[in-house]
């Protein structure tokens, strides 16, 4: 991209902010002038993003060079390290949101059951550490 297009795509991210907040401020105060800097900033934005992605993807593509086989072997190993780390986290955390929210509800009927409750959650955060413990083993052999 040459520089004017880039100038031209800031100068149209930054007044698809501006002209909204101002559309907004500027506006009486009724019920349609929420709507009204809704419906301009989405039309800004998303035109903004189309013009964005015409003036990227326009002009010729050239293929690159072959890349050496290290270099792409290690680019794959710090992907499959952040996704195993990423992953087992998304998914601990949906498990001690589930957990958490009936170890409560428990222990707020029966105040007795309050260690297996703990030790349920536990089970569900160590999901996080055993995929923190392989993308530490992936990096390792990187």
């Amino acid at each position: 991209m040459s520089v004017i297009v880039k100038i031209t795509l800031v100068v149209a991210l930054l007044l698809s902010i501006v002209i909204p907040f101002g559309a907004f401020a500027a506006g009486e105060k009724t019920k349609g002038r929420y709507k009204t800097a809704l419906a301009v900033n989405l039309f800004l934005f998303f035109g903004t993003m189309v013009f964005a992605g015409a003036m990227m993807f326009s002009g010729n593509a050239y293929a690159a060079e072959a890349a050496s086989g290290a270099a792409s072997s290690a680019g794959m190993g710090y992907l499959s390290a952040a996704l195993s780390t990423g992953l087992s986290c998304l998914g601990g955390g949906i498990a001690v949101s589930a957990a958490a929210s009936a170890a409560l509800g428990a222990i707020s009927e029966d105040s007795t059951i309050l260690g297996k409750s703990l030790i349920f959650v536990g089970l569900a955060e160590g999901v996080c550490l055993y995929g923190l413990i392989i993308s530490f083993m992936i990096l390792g052999k990187l």
